[in-house]
């Protein structure tokens, strides 16, 4: 994530001591958009320390249990350590916790194998945590990005503005058709580098702080859309999506509605992550956050997809 909060050596190494950790280096990690994150290098391995930047102890530590939850499925997910009883603690005033580092490289032209892989994962848990106890206090749902497309659109060009009406529009209009669409507990940020891979095995799943319940559609049209696509250029890889699909379906099947409503959610899941990106501009700005250290997606990306996906959208 990007570095909002800077931290010494002997910092660190204070907050890491009760956790039965000597930490003999940290080093920043400037990827990523909320959380402030540092590497945590020990003599016999390393740890990420996460800074939650926005939430409260209580909003980080729901986390704690579905990432427990994964971890005992056989998912690959870094399952925070806990002293004292509990997981969450606080440096310079925020919430904050310690996982081991999951080691891989994020995949930069992803295999058909590495698209199968993550949709298995995937998939796996959308199951695992189908019937999972939780209420979030940070909720990122349709109506929630409903409301901020409608907050940015005064913001928006006028061609941009027509662009957000004609996607909100088939939205309403599909989803109305076609009502049998899935929900439960989905990652929400599902992209290539949340991810760590070692060759085409997957080794990790990382960043679950958009985890909401929603509907299981977006959730792949987020990750399917990032896989099959081949940056800078944005159309779909048709037999890597084909791939992510049979895969998936072989841990759990789509419905028929979910069928009728891929395209459509392609799109709306690329609409999504150009509001937040435009979103997190507009805030970088406003509180004046800039540097090196502060990483910021680009929403043209976004917008350009959204732009494509709607070409096979049709009410």
């Amino acid at each position: 994530m990007s570095v909002y909060t800077t931290l010494t050596l002997k910092e660190v190494q204070e907050f890491a001591a009760p956790y039965g950790l000597k930490v003999i280096d940290l080093i920043p990690i400037q990827a990523g958009i909320q959380n402030t994150n540092y590497f945590l290098v020990c003599e016999n391995r390393q740890y990420v320390l996460t800074i939650f930047e926005e939430l409260d102890d209580k909003a980080a530590g729901e986390l704690v249990p579905v990432l427990e939850c994964l971890g005992q499925a056989g998912l690959a997910v870094p399952v925070p350590l806990s002293h004292s009883g509990k997981a969450i603690h606080r440096i310079k005033n925020k919430p904050a916790q310690i996982a081991p580092r999951l080691m891989g490289e994020h995949p930069i032209s992803p295999t058909v194998a590495q698209v199968e892989a993550i949709a298995v994962a995937q998939a796996q848990m959308h199951m695992a945590l189908q019937d999972f106890e939780l209420e979030r206090a940070f909720v990122r749902d349709h109506a929630y990005w409903y409301g901020v497309a409608l907050d940015l659109k005064s913001s928006l060009s006028p061609a941009d503005k027509v662009l957000l009406g004609k996607l909100l529009g088939l939205y309403d209009a599909l989803t109305a058709v076609y009502p049998d669409r899935p929900r439960g507990f989905i990652h929400s940020d599902l992209f290539r580098d949340n991810t760590l891979f070692q060759g085409d095995e997957l080794k990790g799943i990382l960043d679950f702080y958009e985890l909401n319940k929603d509907e299981f559609l977006f959730d792949i049209a987020i990750t399917l859309n990032d896989f099959c696509s081949n940056y800078p250029d944005v159309t779909l890889n048709e037999e890597k999506a084909l791939a992510f699909l049979t895969a998936y379906e072989g841990v759990r099947p789509l419905t028929e509605d979910e069928k009728a409503c891929l395209e459509l959610y392609l799109a709306m899941a690329a609409g999504r992550f150009w509001m937040m990106r435009l979103q997190v501009a507009q805030k970088n700005t406003t509180e004046g956050r800039s540097g090196a250290d502060i990483l910021q997606k680009n929403p043209i990306e976004m917008r350009n997809m959204l732009i494509e996906r709607l070409k096979f959208v049709t009410a």
